[in-house]
């Protein structure tokens, strides 16, 4: 059985204590760092699924945090950020750093233990090299698509964006998570998502007798089976 391997990332001794016991009651495995650097060495020398990362810290910025574990640690964990700053402009520079989730600042803590818990369950999804739902079958190590045997022919954008749906599966994935985690700040226009939507869906659904790319009206887009 595989225990979720926590590092948390606070510099409030307080909130740290509260959140340390609250996870490891919860089951986690957790450790515990109370500045930037020394959250990065930690994280570089054990593997951990999730930091939960405090976006204020009295050395290096918990962005600056964030960008150097996604790049120096292989395989890269989860982020969540935890801050008390909840602008759309904060959390666009958090995702854009590469965060995977964002918490304001006061939080319960069993909205944090869920969100660990998502994060943990998709990061093990994104390390196995074969993902199968459905009839669909994917090889993310050579980065090919098949369903119902027959190989699938998307643009590298089509399969980043098929990606998020099977990372995110079942739950919906917004339009501005896709946008997001797709093109940044380098979005062009509603467009281009709506295009590679289209692309995506006639490779993905059209050949076959039932469609598995869902538009949830208002929300985003999930795949069902």
């Amino acid at each position: 059985m595989h225990h979720t391997s926590i590092l948390l990332i606070e510099d409030t001794q307080a909130i740290a204590t509260q959140v340390y016991d609250f996870l490891e009651n919860a089951g986690f495995i957790v450790d515990y760092a109370s500045t930037g650097r020394q959250g990065v060495e930690m994280a570089t020398i054990s593997a951990y699924d999730v930091v939960v990362l405090d976006l204020m810290l009295p050395d290096i910025s918990g962005i600056d945090v964030c960008k150097q574990l996604k790049q120096r640690c292989d395989p890269a964990p989860s982020i969540i950020m935890l801050t008390a700053r909840d602008s759309l402009d904060d959390k666009s520079e958090g995702f854009t750093a590469g965060a995977d989730d964002y918490l304001t600042k006061p939080f319960e803590l069993v909205e944090l233990q869920l969100r660990c818990q998502a994060l943990s369950k998709r990061q093990h999804v994104q390390q196995r090299s074969e993902i199968v739902i459905g009839d669909l079958v994917i090889n993310t190590h050579t980065k090919q698509a098949f369903r119902d045997t027959q190989p699938l022919t998307l643009s590298a954008t089509d399969f980043a964006i098929l990606m998020l749906l099977v990372d995110a599966y079942p739950a919906a994935v917004s339009r501005q998570q896709v946008i997001q985690k797709i093109w940044g700040e380098d979005f062009p226009d509603s467009d281009v998502l709506r295009s590679h939507i289209y692309t995506l869906r006639k490779v993905l659904d059209k050949p076959f007798a039932s469609n598995m790319l869902v538009t949830i009206h208002g929300i985003g887009f999930r795949l069902q089976v």
